[in-house]
């Protein structure tokens, strides 16, 4: 007789270098093994029972890697459902086999896609077209922040009893407060960071134009994340034409070990996105101890609470007058600083993996 693994862990898009979802995934599953799974996954991992896949559905490949990710869900998993003999799938990401007999919960993370849509996006189809379909089969449907739940039943009118909000943890081991000297008590500049992709939902021009109008000052913007030829050449136009193109600087990589160090001595972080559905920076900046200045709209507030300056990210006086305050008032750096350390305590990976775990156990 063969064995029975009532779920499986589809970690299929997980590879290497993980980042965003698959970060996701690798911190969650590990409190998810009193539950017994079997992982789908292309890389061993130590004391679970794995099921080798292809190593070539990732985010690695780019387009191609999600669309063999995609043909191999519909037409794999089935199989190794039926042959594991298994009673749910969890898929960390929105995606699973439809009409197939398969018991699946699914993680949604944001519906991005259509609140600022690109009509020739293949993203934007994905969530358009495909994504309708996975949520109404799913057994139930896990969010990671009220505000994603609201999205899914406002976008695909989903019953909220259907959707559990989960927020996400953190790495408390990496991102925390070093108490690493100011830029100022080394004869340098102050900068303000925002860390992230620069795509337009990241508001970062109105970030640009906000920080061009500053008064009397010496501060730098360092903006890290990957360049997209889309949208990077733009912004460093833009810096150049309002004068401050030798103090906007564009970090393009930045080592996983360096990060935290430029969190920790950025006098503050800036993060204006006009649309989260959870919203990592504010909270890892917060769990370094620097002060944040975020956006009152989406996720923001959720993660943020009362630990951060909320401001309305299209009015370009309010993100101003933020960072303006940020650089005059010490004491209000000092508050925002350990107010964003007591808030980043609350959260944590095995909190989220746990109430991951309790949904999972309701539904096997």
């Amino acid at each position: 007789m063969k064995n029975i693994h009532p779920l499986l862990i589809n970690l299929s898009f997980v590879f290497s270098k993980p980042t965003g979802i698959s970060n996701y995934a690798t911190n969650l599953f590990p409190y998810l093994q009193a539950l017994n799974p079997i992982l789908l996954t292309a890389q061993s991992v130590d004391n679970y029972t794995c099921h080798p896949v292809p190593s070539n559905l990732t985010p690695a490949q780019g387009s191609k890697g999600h669309l063999q990710r995609l043909l191999w869900t519909q037409w794999q998993i089935p199989k190794i459902y039926r042959e594991k003999r298994s009673h749910l799938l969890f898929s960390p990401v929105p995606e699973a086999p439809l009409w197939s007999g398969c018991r699946y919960i699914i993680t949604v993370h944001d519906l991005i896609p259509l609140r600022f849509p690109r009509n020739l996006s293949p993203l934007t189809n994905y969530f358009r077209y495909y994504l309708p379909q996975v949520l109404a089969q799913a057994e139930h449907i896990i969010s990671v922040s009220e505000t994603t739940a609201k999205d899914i039943t406002k976008f695909f009118d989903i019953p909220s009893d259907k959707i559990t909000p989960i927020l996400h943890g953190y790495d408390c081991d990496r991102f925390r407060f070093l108490n690493l000297p100011t830029r100022e008590s080394m004869g340098e500049s102050p900068y303000f960071l925002y860390f992230g992709r620069p795509d337009p939902s990241k508001n970062l021009p109105r970030l640009i134009t906000a920080f061009a109008a500053l008064k009397n000052s010496d501060s730098e913007l360092w903006l890290v994340g990957p360049s997209d030829r889309r949208y990077t050449p733009f912004l460093k136009v833009q810096a150049e034409h309002l004068g401050i193109g030798d103090r906007v600087r564009f970090l393009e990589y930045v080592p996983a070990v360096e990060l935290p160090i430029i969190i920790n001595q950025a006098i503050a972080l800036v993060f204006p996105s006009l649309w989260e559905g959870f919203g990592f920076p504010v909270l890892e900046a917060m769990a370094c101890g620097t002060p944040v200045i975020t956006a009152n709209t989406s996720s923001l507030p959720e993660v943020a609470g009362d630990a951060a300056l909320l401001i309305n990210p299209e009015n370009l006086g309010e993100i101003t007058a933020a960072m303006q305050a940020i650089l005059v008032d010490g004491s209000l750096r000092s508050h925002l600083r350990q107010a964003g350390l007591d808030r980043a305590n609350q959260f944590s990976w095995k909190k989220t993996g746990q109430a991951t775990a309790a949904v999972l156990e309701k539904y096997l």
